[in-house]
């Protein structure tokens, strides 16, 4: 179907923060299938996960149990707020398991009257019916029919708002990425997590976290909320958890989940054998003072220099946002067009977002020397779009 968009680039294969097209052009990869490969293309332990895993049994769905499946599990929830996790094959999924595992919760404790979730502006969550919803961009929601009862939009930013939505007596949920990924890299100011939590456990409303993309390392920090002291009451998790490969999760504590009872939801390929070969290898890989502590040092660096890069090209750069290495820059020309000039000009990739943003979200193991040809090729670019726009 004629869905996407696509750049003209046919790509071949990859190697760390490089991607090589078919002709043979190399390129410097700071999109990574848009904050997907945590480690970089082709991490030799995922590869081997993936070979030796691939030799032994790829599925047999959940009527059985699968050892992979429980060992990611605990792994997963001794490194966070959870107790319990739903496996699924992708972002979009684990949102679903999210929004459902919430208005189950407020069924089972006799209210099931409480389904209204509200979300941000701003906010992308996946594709599916529920995810789109739940985000409520009118380009997502357009033509497909009526919208889905019991989801809200609140602006970000406005807390008196959130404050009048949270006390609702049917609100079930609010769902909120930490950092915004598609939506222009705002984060959401650690006092602010705070006091949602506060307020959502005077109402008994639960908090579900979209870190899709923001979470597993990318802020420099396993789990972007970690900053702010506080934790939700589900997370949907995905992205980086299977290193390029295909996986997603749903994490919740015992009493969020607690309507999730036998037959209450499932997935036939979720938590699949492979899946979970590749995601264990993935987020023990992660999971790891060295690359947490890369994270951040690279951060620093990047954001220094391209607060710099603003102030040389004003005209170029108006912002510079995110967390971590979840990184935006607001720009005064076209993202697209100014993408399309760091590719085809620069062989520099790098991804869209909205409020004319253009994000960087190379591998959590990116060097400091990757670090350094990335601005070099995004100042060039820079100049180019000057000498671009005086035309």
């Amino acid at each position: 179907m004629g869905v996407y968009n696509r750049a003209p680039l046919e790509v071949d294969r990859g190697r760390g923060a490089r991607l090589w097209a078919t002709d043979g052009t190399e390129y410097l990869d700071c999109v990574q299938g848009i904050s997907t490969n945590g480690l970089g293309h082709a991490h030799p332990v995922l590869v081997e996960a993936v070979k030796a895993q691939a030799e032994k049994l790829w599925h047999v769905s959940n009527i059985f149990r699968i050892p992979g499946q429980e060992e990611l599990a605990d792994a997963l929830t001794e490194a966070s707020f959870a107790d319990v996790v739903f496996f699924t094959n992708s972002g979009t999924e684990a949102v679903e398991c999210a929004l459902k595992t919430a208005r189950k919760y407020h069924a089972a404790n006799g209210s099931p009257e409480r389904i209204d979730i509200y979300g941000f502006d701003g906010a992308f969550h996946g594709r599916t019916y529920g995810a789109i919803n739940a985000a409520a961009n009118p380009s997502y929601t357009e033509g497909f029919g009526p919208k889905m009862q019991g989801f809200h939009q609140l602006k970000w930013g406005d807390h008196e708002a959130l404050k009048a939505a949270i006390a609702e007596p049917n609100t079930a949920a609010i769902i909120v990425e930490p950092v915004q990924g598609e939506g222009g890299c705002r984060a959401m100011p650690d006092v602010c997590l705070r006091g949602l939590r506060e307020l959502c456990d005077q109402h008994g409303v639960l908090i579900i976290f979209d870190e899709v993309q923001c979470g597993m390392g990318r802020s420099g920090k396993l789990w972007a909320h970690e900053w702010a002291g506080m934790a939700p009451d589900i997370m949907a998790v995905a992205k980086a958890l299977g290193g390029g490969f295909p996986i997603g999760a749903c994490l919740a504590t015992t009493e969020a989940a607690r309507g999730m009872t036998v037959g209450a939801h499932g997935s036939t390929f979720g938590g699949n054998p492979l899946a979970m070969a590749v995601g264990l290898a993935a987020f023990n890989a992660i999971n790891t003072p060295e690359i947490l502590g890369n994270v951040n040092e690279i951060a620093g660096y990047l954001k220094q220099q391209l607060h710099g890069l603003k102030e040389r090209f004003p005209d170029v750069i108006e912002d510079v946002r995110g967390k971590g290495l979840l990184i935006g820059l607001k720009l005064k020309p076209n993202n697209r067009e100014f993408m399309g000039w760091a590719r085809d000009g620069q062989h520099l990739l790098i991804a869209g977002g909205g409020d004319n943003c253009v994000r960087m979200l190379p591998p959590l193991n990116l060097t400091l020397d990757e670090a350094r040809d990335a601005v070099e090729r995004l100042e060039r670019t820079c100049e180019a779009a000057r000498g671009k726009m005086a035309a």
